[in-house]
Formats: structure tokens, sequence, C-alpha cells
């Protein structure tokens, strides 16, 4: 890639999620060259003020192609909060690929990824632009954790099942995205929606079909239930086994993927997902409106009490073909939906920038997934700020 003007430009700056961003590339990377960007000069002046940044300002519409190419043509990588990134997002996509610029943001939106691996998958995949969607707390733990537990069997894998636990907040912006997703097609209820056409075993179907069972799980502490995001995280997962079965190490050629909560009792894990599917079925139906005025709004979010409380973890599962069991964890301390998200999409940012030897080469690229296009060079990096990946057994 030529040289260009910054290694970053965090675009969705004076959002909710983007502040935190920008405190967490200004108290880690002192030497970082990056720019702020979004559609309101004042805002973003004021957030660089209140942050006391050292970066410089950029204004860009996202409805306006021209500025955002001008944008993009400035820096390596764009990292995008700026959602919901159906409404806000596609273009500036555009604006990378036509500029050779990688791309990364914090999406859970697979309606709107699977349209951009349409329009832009086989351009990028040309051009060895890596697009990353989905590289927040949707879907990292999920796809990395995978990926770093299968790395530890070293042979084919055939199922792996994980089990989220967390504490945190919601924010506006995540509410504002799932009053933008109603109607879930049927295309988007397809668990291999994001995959490569013909990357399907019949066998693969049947066993991923979307569901919960509340039941004891076998070497781990606890009741599975449902999984919040695990119609969101099993189809990123899903298309990064597909990729690597097309060009980097398979996964297993049958290879199976699962998402669940983890509950300390047996009541806690259908109490919370009875009540997940009551509230799901109310955002399905016009009843929305009615619970709309009592959440977040866009901008606002958890304080920062609970920001610095909450954790995540997931753990991990995983059987190989002659049936050798591995269980695995990842976990981060920071409320998953903020600070962790932050932490996780700036590092996957940084990997894009400044790592000489991403997975695949550096012709490689198309719309990936963090385990595909971020890989080992990710979890050294969030290893080293405190995220934790662990063999258990």
């Amino acid at each position: 890639m030529m040289e260009r003007k910054y290694e970053i430009i965090l675009y969705g700056a004076t959002g909710f999620t983007g502040q935190i961003c920008c405190k967490y590339l200004r108290d880690n990377y002192s030497d970082l060259t990056w720019a702020v960007a979004g559609r309101n000069k004042d805002k973003l002046e004021q957030v660089k003020s209140d942050y006391e940044l050292e970066c410089d300002v950029i204004v860009a519409d996202g409805g306006d192609l021209e500025s955002l190419k001008s944008l993009a043509s400035q820096t390596k990588v764009v990292l995008s909060t700026a959602g919901p990134f159906a409404r806000y997002g596609s273009l500036l996509v555009q604006a990378c690929v036509e500029e050779g610029t990688h791309y990364t943001d914090i999406t859970g939106e697979n309606h709107w990824v699977r349209g951009l691996i349409d329009k832009h998958h086989s351009e990028a995949a040309a051009k060895g632009i890596r697009i990353i969607p989905s590289c927040g707390y949707d879907s990292i733990p999920s796809d990395l954790g995978a990926f770093f537990t299968i790395s530890q069997l070293n042979k084919p894998v055939t199922r792996v099942d994980v089990y989220h636990e967390a504490q945190g907040g919601a924010s506006g912006g995540t509410t504002e995205t799932i009053f933008t997703m109603d109607g879930l097609t049927k295309e988007m209820r397809d668990p291999f929606v994001l995959n490569p056409l013909d990357t399907v075993t019949e066998e693969q179907r049947q066993k991923s079909k979307d569901g919960f069972v509340i039941e004891q799980v076998e070497g781990l502490d606890g009741w599975s239930g449902i999984g919040m995001m695990a119609v969101a995280n099993t189809r990123v997962v899903r298309r990064s086994a597909a990729l690597m079965e097309q060009n980097q190490k398979s996964y297993g050629p049958n290879f199976t993927f699962g998402e669940h909560g983890l509950f300390a009792t047996k009541r806690m894990a259908r109490l919370a997902s009875y009540s997940s599917i009551i509230a799901f079925l109310v955002l399905a139906t016009p009843l929305k409106r009615l619970v709309r005025p009592f959440l977040p709004k866009p901008g606002e979010g958890p304080s920062q009490e609970t920001q610095d409380n909450g954790w995540f973890r997931a753990t991990f599962v995983a059987y190989s073909d002659d049936n050798e069991k591995k269980i695995c964890s990842m976990y981060g301390s920071g409320d998953p939906g903020y600070k962790s998200t932050a932490k996780l999409v700036c590092e996957s940012a940084l990997s894009l920038a400044r790592s000489a030897d991403l997975p695949g080469g550096s012709e490689y690229g198309g719309v990936l997934t963090s385990a595909v296009g971020l890989g080992d060079v990710l979890i050294e990096r969030l290893s080293n700020k405190e995220i934790e990946f662990k063999v258990l057994n």
C-alpha cells in the first residue's frame, strides 16, 4: 500500500462507542497518526477538545461518496463505529474498496454484511483489501475464540460450542440498530447467510439450526440457555470456516458451530432465555413503539462504573474427528458492549495498520472475518492488552 497520511481514521468518533475508542487510542498509542471523522465538525472539535486528542478532524457525510473517498484515500485503515451500519455504512465501505483502504467496524447487522459480500468481496479480494466487519463484542469473542480453540487441537475438528457469560449495559446506538433490523427476512434466518455459494454440506445444515436447550453443560459449571447474539455470531463463525476451507487451513470437512448462554442455575437459564424470547417477539411487532421511549437514545450508554465493572467470558468446547475434547476460554474485563468492544475494534484496526504478516499473505483480501483476516496477529495484540486466551484442558 502506498504511503498514506494517517494510519487510522476513526469514523463516527462522536458516538458513544466512538468516544470510548478515542480514549483508548489516546491512552494506549501516543505515537499513532490518526484522525477523527464524522458529519458534524462542531461535535468532532468538541470531542477532540474534551479528550485532549492529538489528532486531525475530518468532516465527511455518510451519504456523500466523494467526501468519503477523499477520507479513505488519506488513510491505511478506516475504523467505523457509526451505526446503524445499514443506514450509514454502505458508501463508506464502497469508498474504502475504491481507494484501496482496509476497513473494520463493530456491526452485528448480518443482512448488511451479506450485501457487502455481494457487492465488494471479489473486488476487495482482487485488490488485496481487507474489509472486516463485526470486530466488536459481535463477533470477535465467538469468532476469534473458536479459531484459537481449533488451533490448539491441530487436527480436523467436527464441532465447537461456545458458552457466553457477560455483565454490562446497553447503549442507544445498539437499541437503534435493533429497531432498524425489524422483520428479519427468510434469508437472514438462514444459518449460512454469510457463506460463499456451495460451501455447506447436508450434515452441516442438519446440525446448525437456531435454537437452544436448557441443560447442564458437561465439563463446565453451569446451565446452557439462549445465546443472546447467537443469530449474529454463528453466521460469522460459519463464514470463517468456509473461507478457511478455501484458502488457509480447514477447520474440518464437516465443521459445525453452536452458540449458547451460560447461566449459574437452571432457573436463571430459563428466566433469561424465555424473557429474551418475549423481548424479541415484542420487537418484531408494532408493540415495539411502546417500549422505545424507555430505551437509551443514540449517543447514550452505560455509566463509567458499569463499563469498568463489566466483563465477558466465552468458553469453548471442541471435539476433533477422533473425538478428542478441548476446552478453552477467552476473557476480558470491561463491559462487553462498549469498553471491550472499543478495545477489540481498535486492536483490529491496529492489526491492519501495523502488521506486515497478516494471515493469507499481503495479497489476500475480500470481505473477511476477524479469524480469517486477522487471526494470530490479533490474538497476540489482545493478549498484550489483558484479554486472556486460555487452554483449560
